[in-house]
């Protein structure tokens, strides 16, 4: 089966049957070559409904969980997102179809850099990059931006990413996996001028946040 079929059937049996409706996040997934952000020996399992390895210890995750946590955040065509976690830029590439701008943050050199050039050559033009610690946000890089839409957390955090909940705008969303290193809960946070609203989603299981306030 082709590629572009694969993408077709895994939008409609992965996504579209587990209750994902938004038409912004839908149509990014049908427009974003999935099988161009993982390695050789894993690109015929592109579109399988489970997390693939692409080195270092990290993954790109399930579809349906990436969907979830873009469809949780509400984005918006003029929305600025910091997205933490780049690892192969899949995701990366899928909020780039739907927000204004993407600044990204991925620790770990060789996967930015990999990253950066599949983006490049899929000619996303509104992504900015920086090799850094995700947990201290967009900071000491350009172009200079202090405050967020939305805020995406691609790892596993053992406490509320205060740090970067600061870097949000007033009625802007964060979303996070939160709780220990085997096990988290789906945590959205919104704040409004009054503080901060936290709504769990359900448990999950992503790899370790490393970093300022997260694990080692």
């Amino acid at each position: 089966m082709r590629f572009e079929d694969q993408r077709k059937k895994m939008v409609e049996t992965q996504l579209i049957s587990r209750g994902i409706t938004d038409e912004l996040v839908l149509n990014s997934f049908l427009k974003v070559p999935r099988e161009r952000f993982v390695t050789d020996e894993w690109r015929e399992y592109s579109y399988k409904d489970h997390p693939l390895s692409i080195g270092f210890n990290q993954t790109i995750s399930q579809p349906y969980i990436v969907a979830l946590m873009m469809s949780l955040l509400e984005l918006k065509p003029s929305d600025i997102v910091l997205e933490i976690g780049t690892g192969c830029g899949y995701q990366t590439a899928l909020l780039a179809e739907i927000v204004k701008e993407v600044y990204t943050i991925e620790r770990v050199d060789e996967l930015l850099i990999n990253a950066k050039k599949t983006l490049k050559k899929l000619e996303y033009t509104n992504i900015f990059y920086k090799i850094g610690d995700g947990c201290l946000g967009w900071v000491n890089a350009v172009p200079i931006i202090n405050e967020f839409d939305k805020i995406i957390i691609s790892a596993a955090s053992p406490d509320t990413p205060n740090i970067l909940l600061s870097k949000l705008k007033i009625n802007g969303k964060l979303i996070v996996p939160q709780g220990d290193i085997n096990c988290q809960n789906l945590m959205v946070y919104e704040k409004t001028k009054d503080g901060l609203n936290h709504q769990s989603n359900g448990n999950c299981v992503f790899v370790p946040l490393i970093g300022e306030g997260a694990w080692d």
